[in-house]
């Protein structure tokens, strides 16, 4: 069955997460923050994943933003930077303008010229969702960006994955779903979807009872993939 949709994870997908840290460090008296930036963004994504899988766990819902603040506050006290209420404010601040991977604009736009629907489905608020595609100028290049917050629950719940047949009323043989979280791509492809991990770091396969369909280092390769 031919692809007709295209999904997207944002979060360390499209959008690097670590830019925040690191956009912070470049500036002007965060020496200390510099030396230690790389391990800050580490944990930090860490923390804001388990959060989402234990808050998932335990029916104990909350938007993204209050998790992404929780797992910020972790990895600051972790590094010996708790206690810098601006620094504290200025990677939050950061957050919102997150820049896409270089590759990202140029991908997208070849799925649309190909005649794809493209969407990003994500544990992000709608705001912050938004506000992310706005900073990275891709408004024009996704008919859609799905939030886990119109079914109250995080990834990889079931009734996240739901939301695209809802959406673009096409069968799941049909989706080619796109996600830099190996958990993700996976539950992904137990749920249905065509997968494509897009492991950047390297990483092991994660064990769990389904596998993605694909493996990439970047997005690059995904308008071939969709179309083949």
């Amino acid at each position: 069955m031919p692809i007709t949709t295209c999904i997207f994870d944002a979060y360390g997908t499209l959008f690097d997460v670590s830019a925040a840290a690191r956009t912070a460090a470049s500036e002007p008296g965060r020496e200390t923050l510099a030396a230690k930036w790389q391990e800050l963004a580490e944990i930090w994504r860490l923390k804001q994943l388990q959060y989402t899988w234990l808050r998932a766990v335990a029916d104990a819902h909350t938007d993204f933003w209050t998790v992404t603040q929780n797992g910020l506050d972790y990895a600051l006290e972790a590094t010996g930077l708790q206690g810098d209420g601006e620094l504290r404010e200025r990677l939050l601040a950061l957050y919102w303008e997150l820049a896409a991977y270089p590759e990202v604009p140029a991908m997208l736009a070849a799925l649309k010229s190909a005649g794809m629907n493209t969407a990003i489905l994500s544990n992000g608020s709608p705001d912050m969702l938004h506000g992310a595609v706005k900073s990275a100028g891709l408004g024009n290049v996704l008919d859609d960006v799905l939030s886990v917050e119109s079914v109250g629950v995080f990834k990889p719940h079931q009734s996240v994955y739901d939301l695209v047949g809802k959406r673009f009323n096409c069968p799941r043989a049909e989706v080619l779903f796109v996600s830099s979280n190996g958990w993700d791509a996976a539950a992904a492809a137990g749920y249905g979807f065509f997968t494509t991990w897009v492991n950047r770091a390297g990483d092991p396969l994660e064990r769990l009872p389904w596998r993605p369909q694909k493996i990439l280092t970047d997005l690059t390769q995904i308008p071939e993939i969709a179309t083949r």
